[in-house]
């Protein structure tokens, strides 16, 4: 079985970089925990200081599907309207 690889591109709306920020990371140590995250990182650009990256890798779409209706997911994607410009994912895999 192929991971899943997982790489999202949000951008905060101007004056929400620093809840963008907070919001992202509530989301970072309860993901950590869950069963089949076997990766998980968050960062921010050097650059584009509102712009953050997650890099998660999954051990399969059952995980992901599972993460995504956990009440800190939810939580995050009923918050995230109000500050998010723009938000790109990408699913991945190891070539």
């Amino acid at each position: 079985m192929t991971n899943i690889i997982l790489c999202a591109i949000l951008k905060a709306k101007s004056g929400q970089k620093e809840k963008l920020r907070n919001e992202l990371l509530k989301l970072v140590e309860p993901s950590r925990a869950e069963k089949g995250c076997i990766e998980y990182k968050l960062h921010q650009s050097l650059e584009e200081d509102r712009t953050f990256l997650f890099y998660e890798i999954w051990a399969s779409e059952r995980e992901i599907n599972e993460h995504v209706n956990t009440e800190h997911y939810k939580e995050y994607e009923k918050n995230k309207e109000a500050i998010i410009d723009s938000m790109d994912v990408y699913r991945l895999e190891n070539l």
